[in-house]
């Protein structure tokens, strides 16, 4: 028999997947004998039956009232009861922390009638209509489908009528007729009476949570953060504590570590006299946590020890939920919470050093894309100026946009190309979109633990909350700063995350520490960074493990001499790419189109004899700076079209001059001649790469001369030269047979001239999908595969990345076709497989062979994962991808178990690390 609820005293941290991350780890938490209020956890396999069938399977109902007979015998108190009710809070929890992206309804089980026996044993008016309005409004938006602005238009009115500044400044009175108009607005927009039931109440509130899994602002966030759709959520069943009986209560959300910057402390806010939906909503400006130690010293000095305890039993950054009920203190949640890139680092770091996790835990907690995040610039301090404003430095980072004040144009002109900064009062899960399109996010309310705050340091986004001297007129599309200064909707400024800082206009910026130590080069960065517990320090260490635990070597895409000594201090072991075509720009241009357009053996020779002395330098500069290590140049691949002049130019150059009655120039005539018998309609599949080497002749010779003069070059300057050949664009065994047999003969003619033994072996890119499926004769005739995902994601899906890009891929990321663009971040399914086949198939025809990759897949993160388990050899990147790739490579190779020898911690004072970005829970 299929069973769907479980009490907390049955579950445990390792069942999220069945209990959702806040009800597995409240039932954690309970078998720690922590304060937990007590309560079940109707499982995420009833939300999947829901949302299969549009019904909760029949067994539900008598699960839920089995397991809410416990918790009314151990409150002392029953739904429903008039004199002394029990209240339920009812509270999603998928697998996957998903902050603000579903539903909640507190306060289930209060009526017309029990609210008056809630006052009667509270002993307070005002916290039962209190409690009743929140009820009334939660229920009413999330279950009854009342637009929620309505009653936050009623509220609001309501406070301006009595000149109150907060919720606090309404009485018991005030509540009581809030309440009346609440209910008489749910009957006038469904035309139905709010429920008097509370098994009612209960029983549509805990199907409202699992129809909002699939929420559009749910389905919006697990896109963006590559949830899948089927794991469906848990619901959480508790019993009520409530923080907003007065002074002596309250409600609060703590961090053991600050999650922003990885310090250790004390974090957090604490809001008293209030529920906990109102500290992360950022309605009320909170106060410091550290302000309850004065407020209520029992309650203080208890969290903490609860704090100690919950990081040492989870190993890592927690973020917790509490209530104070007339001072008792109660849990209300914990999960391994979300931090910036900053503080990932920071805090894995210091747990090694602490001997909480060893390395290659710390390891596994960065990501790759963190580190990218602390390579970008920040503003520069000196040259600033004085601030707009100051708020809560949220989640670090420097962003510069035009302020917006709704969502939905902070989406649109994002989608235009402009960059945007959201403005808001407060935040709220139906700004999602505006947040996922914006630079940086700003809010005059609410502190670290807010709703925008939590979102966008989830996001990595930049984001200051509660800067409270901005006056937000979001209906005036503007901000007023404290100096009278009003800034429009679309006026540029910049938002500062380290700091709090609002400045007006565009801030300038300077490159960031870490990016200043990482191209200062490994060693450089690791002597830098000796100071203990430093960013620089943290992230240095993560590489160090990354190196010493993977198997992919790291190589760049590096065109130039200056690009390669750049990707060599990043700690690029050689160069997986080098395209020759980047070295026909600017004035050389005109030899190739020289050899390409010419009418005679005579000319061609004379375009090429040109071009090898400019070669033949660009290749020993590139050598000379990996000197040691392997360059991969790729033979001449672009479309003719790149190198000729443009025809629409050509062509009405000749009709302008024949309309003026003139004669065109004869260059122009011949120009436009060749053009139009060598046009293609589609010059991506046409005589380029390969192609192109055997159509013209002479040019594959002059490549492989001026590579192997390089070498004989640096050779004779006592260099230690590791040229590789790579023929582009292979689509059978023959063309690779036919251009490897003329750089042979050019490399033995050159061998016979110069007396150096020159050896430069010759590879192919696999980048065409009949490549990959006839992968095993070709590695009989290749020494390495390198394979070019660009193309090959083109031609196996079909499409130019050029053209569609901008045309469909945003319409089919959000309507789930795309998880992210399969430029980005490679298609595992088709392209992968296709990759995977000719890894399989190459090395079976050729037990040696080299197989890397180098696609800008190469740098990306978990494309870089994919590599690692398709058994490639090395990935390669542009050169400032370089040490995500590392890092990424490292991760990979913890994660299957097959770290090198000397990763397992050993000393746990030495390693490096940090925190998931995107928490558990």
């Amino acid at each position: 028999m299929v069973r769907y609820v479980y009490d907390f005293a049955e579950g445990g941290r390792d069942m999220a997947g069945l209990l959702g991350g806040k009800g597995s780890n409240l039932a954690e938490m309970t078998r720690m004998g922590l304060p937990v209020p007590p309560g079940f956890v109707i499982s995420t396999e009833a939300c999947r039956a829901y949302l299969a069938t549009g019904s909760a399977p029949r067994e539900l109902d008598a699960e839920v009232a089995r397991h809410l007979a416990a918790v009314e015998e151990s409150a002392g108190r029953a739904l429903g009861r008039p004199d002394d009710p029990l209240l339920l809070s009812v509270r999603s929890g998928a697998r996957v922390s998903m902050p603000g992206m579903m539903e909640t309804i507190l306060n289930v089980g209060l009526t017309d009638a029990s609210v008056h026996g809630l006052a009667r044993v509270s002993g307070s008016e005002r916290f039962a209509w209190d409690s009743y309005r929140r009820l009334l409004q939660m229920f009413g938006a999330t279950v009854m489908g009342v637009p929620a602005s309505r009653f936050e238009e009623a509220l609001e009115a309501l406070k301006a009528r009595r000149a109150a500044r907060d919720d606090l400044g309404l009485d018991a009175e005030d509540l009581a007729g809030l309440a009346g108009v609440f209910k008489d607005l749910i009957l006038r927009e469904t035309g139905e009476e709010f429920p008097q039931d509370p098994a009612e109440q209960l029983r549509r509130a805990v199907l409202a949570v699992f129809a909002s899994w699939n929420g559009e602002r749910a389905r919006l966030y697990r896109r963006r953060e590559h949830i899948p759709d089927d794991l469906g959520t848990a619901v959480t069943v508790q019993r009520m504590v409530f923080g907003n009986l007065g002074a002596d209560s309250g409600s609060g959300v703590a961090f053991t570590r600050d999650p922003a910057t990885g310090r250790p402390g004390i974090y957090g806010d604490y809001l008293p006299n209030a529920q906990g939906e109102d500290v992360v909503s950022g309605i009320r400006n909170t106060v410091p946590l550290a302000d309850l130690e004065r407020l209520d010293p029992v309650s203080y000095g208890r969290l903490l020890e609860i704090m100690k305890t919950l990081e040492r039993h989870w190993t890592d950054l927690c973020d917790i939920e509490f209530t104070v009920e007339r001072g008792e203190l109660w849990m209300l949640q914990t999960r391994v919470g979300k931090r910036t890139a900053e503080a990932a680092f920071a805090i894995a770091d210091a747990l090694v050093r602490e001997g909480l996790i060893d390395r290659r835990e710390a390891l596994a907690r960065v990501g790759g894309e963190g580190l990218a995040r602390l390579m970008f610039p920040r503003f520069d301090a000196d040259r600033t100026g004085e601030p707009l404003a100051h708020g809560v430095a949220a989640s670090p980072g420097a962003a510069v946009g035009a302020a917006v004040f709704d969502s939905a144009e902070a989406a649109r002109r994002a989608a235009a190309g402009e960059r945007v900064v959201l403005v808001r009062q407060e935040t709220n899960p139906n700004d999602l979109p505006g947040m996922v399109a914006a630079q940086a996010v700003l809010t005059s309310r609410g502190g670290k633990t807010s709703h925008a705050a939590v979102v966008a340091r989830g996001m990595g986004k930049v984001c200051v909350c509660g800067a409270e001297e901005l006056v937000v007129d979001t209906a005036g599309r503007r901000f007023t700063a404290p100096d009278g200064t009003v800034v429009e909707e679309g006026r540029v400024v910049s938002v500062d995350g380290s700091s709090g800082a609002v400045y007006l206009g565009e801030a300038p910026l300077v490159p960031s520490e870490v990016m200043r130590h990482l191209e200062g080069g490994v060693e450089g960065a690791a002597r830098e960074a000796a100071e203990e517990g430093s960013l620089v320090a943290a992230v240095t260490r993560a590489l160090e493990q990354a190196d010493a635990a993977r198997r992919l070597e790291v190589r760049a895409n590096a065109d130039t001499p200056e690009d390669a000594a750049r990707a060599r201090r990043f700690g690029a072991q050689g160069i997986g790419l080098c395209r020759t075509e980047h070295m026909f720009l600017g004035e050389r241009r005109q030899l190739v189109e020289q050899m390409i357009l010419a009418r005679s053996p005579g000319e061609r020779e004379q375009a090429l004899g040109a071009l090898l002395p400019l070669q033949t330098a660009d290749f020993t500069g590139i050598l000379e700076a990996m000197d040691g290590l392997p360059v991969t140049i790729r033979l001449l691949d672009p479309p003719l079209h790149e190198f000729l002049p443009d025809r629409v130019a050509l062509s009405v150059r000749v009709a302008t001059a024949e309309a003026r009655g003139e004669r065109p120039e004869p260059r122009d005539l011949e120009l436009l001649a060749a053009v139009d018998r060598m046009h293609e309609e589609n010059p991506m599949m046409g005589l380029r790469g390969v192609r192109l080497g055997l159509a013209v002749p002479g040019l594959v010779a002059m490549q492989v001369r001026a590579v192997a003069s390089a070498v004989v070059a640096r050779v004779r300057a006592g260099g230690d030269p590791h040229a590789e050949i790579m023929v582009p664009l292979v689509g059978d065994v023959e063309e690779l047979r036919l251009v490897k047999a003329e750089v042979e003969r050019v490399l033995a003619e050159v061998r016979e001239q110069s007396g150096v033994t020159v050896h430069c072996p010759v590879g192919t890119m696999i980048e065409l999908p009949r490549a990959a499926l006839t992968a095993g004769p070709i590695a009989e005739e290749a020494a390495f595969f390198s394979f070019g995902t660009n193309d090959l994601t083109q031609t196996t899906w079909g499409f130019s990345r050029d053209d569609v890009e901008a045309e469909f891929f945003p319409a089919y990321i959000d309507r789930g076709v795309f998880a992210s663009s399969p430029f980005e971040t490679l298609d595992g399914e088709g392209v992968g497989r296709l990759v995977r086949i000719a890894v399989e198939e190459g090395r079976q025809a050729r037990p040696d062979l080299q197989i890397g990759v180098c696609g800008e897949h190469g740098g990306d993160p978990a494309s870089v994962h994919f590599f690692h388990a398709a058994g490639l050899d090395y990935v390669s990147c542009s050169p400032f991808r370089v040490p995500v790739a590392r890092l990424e490579a490292g991760r990979a190779a913890v994660a299957d178990g097959d770290g090198r020898d000397g990763t397992d911690g050993g000393d746990r004072g030495d390693g490096g690390g940090g925190g998931p970005l995107t928490g558990a829970g």
